[in-house]
């Protein structure tokens, strides 16, 4: 009996060591898992957005390298008395605006300021969108209309098999994607705990194999079409995007602070929602955007890419809010009115036409109730005419 008993308790011991072996060697990701289920907590949310690099795996875009790029001070904006009540309802966190490309209004708010690196959200698509268009301008793909499986082979067993650049652009790709942010089993969710525990991006888009509609057919908004953008630009240059944006986007804007991306665990950027910048920086990527991609004197984005990419072609519902190629265009825009948008309420909204871009950061956990983008559109609106 002595001997099972010391058998038994051998056996305690050695399972006992195993657990808190694994444990060890996988409490960093179980750390980033924890803090993923409280990411968007009322307590955390306004801190952890602002420090998203103590949270998950991140890679720094190292900036210019010397004097950030100037941004003229322009005479200080009165703005509506609506704009109070909006930015305490919608949870803003930061708000910069630029007015003939001077700045003329810049505040922070729940105890965040200038220096904080926050995170984009979905505003990162309209960067990658910025950045394919300077790599098709320089020859790297033949054209819109090709194939994703032609830069990115392995999308062949995929839904994406029969795919152009266009849809994935588009977010036509047809690809099911559950892109609810409030249900735990969601596509995004799950998404969002493959990136936590350190998996692989490229792996989880490779197991999407179901579509609702054949590729160009319908318009519906699923993220993972911007991981696929990236694995078509990373295919068809052999180079990873941040080293790609820091040349040709981040290093010739002249930012002040130097961006990074949330990564999985192989390294690969989160390009579809994982760029950190500061609201101040939003502003300049904004500005160059609206001067149809020059910057200090230097073309930065091809004009005509600015062009296609930022009026409505996807097939959205008429009378809706419209898509171009990565960017949104809100429902009665004119020409030159278009907005990145992220979860949450982050936003570039630009004004082509009262010289106008507005950049915000926010934390606002009602912002999928109903009228919410409405709202933050009609207050953009409001402050962009309030300058004419």
């Amino acid at each position: 009996m002595k001997s099972f008993l010391k058998w038994v308790l051998r056996i305690v011991v050695i399972l006992a060591v195993v657990i808190g072996g694994l444990a060890l060697w996988k409490r960093e990701e179980v750390g980033r898992l924890m803090a993923v289920l409280s990411l968007f907590s009322e307590e955390k949310i306004v801190d952890n957005f602002s420090s998203m690099d103590t949270i998950f795996l991140n890679r720094p875009l190292p900036g210019s390298g010397g004097t950030p790029s100037a941004l003229a001070a322009g005479t200080p904006a009165t703005l509506p008395p609506e704009v109070t009540d909006w930015i305490a309802e919608r949870h803003v966190t930061a708000l910069v605006i630029l007015h003939d490309g001077a700045m003329v209004f810049e505040e922070y708010y729940q105890s965040t300021d200038a220096d904080d690196l926050r995170i984009n959200w979905s505003i990162s698509k309209s960067y990658l969108s910025a950045l394919f268009g300077v790599l098709l301008d320089e020859g790297v793909f033949d054209s819109i209309e090709d194939p994703v499986t032609k830069y990115a082979p392995e999308l062949a067993d995929t839904a994406y098999a029969q795919a152009s650049i266009k849809d994935v652009l588009q977010m036509s790709s047809g690809v099911t994607f559950d892109e609810d942010y409030l249900a735990f089993f969601s596509d995004i969710n799950k998404m969002g705990r493959v990136l936590a525990l350190g998996g692989s991006m490229d792996g989880f888009a490779l197991q999407q194999d179901e579509g609702f509609a054949a590729p160009g057919d319908g318009w519906k908004y699923v993220s993972i079409d911007t991981h696929v953008i990236g694995m078509v630009i990373r295919g068809a240059t052999g180079r990873d995007i941040p080293d790609l944006l820091t040349e040709k986007i981040i290093t010739p804007l002249g930012l002040e602070a130097d961006p990074y991306y949330l990564t999985d665990g192989y390294g690969v950027a989160f390009v579809l929602g994982g760029l950190n910048t500061t609201t101040r920086d939003n502003a300049r990527f904004g500005q160059m955007i609206a001067n149809g991609g020059r910057w200090n004197g230097q073309q930065i984005v091809p004009a005509d890419w600015i062009d296609a990419s930022t009026v409505v072609s996807a097939k959205t519902a008429p009378g809706a809010i419209g898509y171009g190629y990565q960017w949104w265009i809100p429902a009665g825009s004119e020409p030159g009115q278009f907005m990145a948008r992220g979860i949450y309420g982050q936003y570039i909204y630009i004004d082509s036409i009262n010289d106008v871009v507005i950049a915000v950061h926010a934390a606002d956990r009602q912002f999928r109730e109903p009228g919410a983008h409405a709202q933050n559109e009609n207050m953009f609106r409001l402050i962009a005419e309030s300058f004419e």
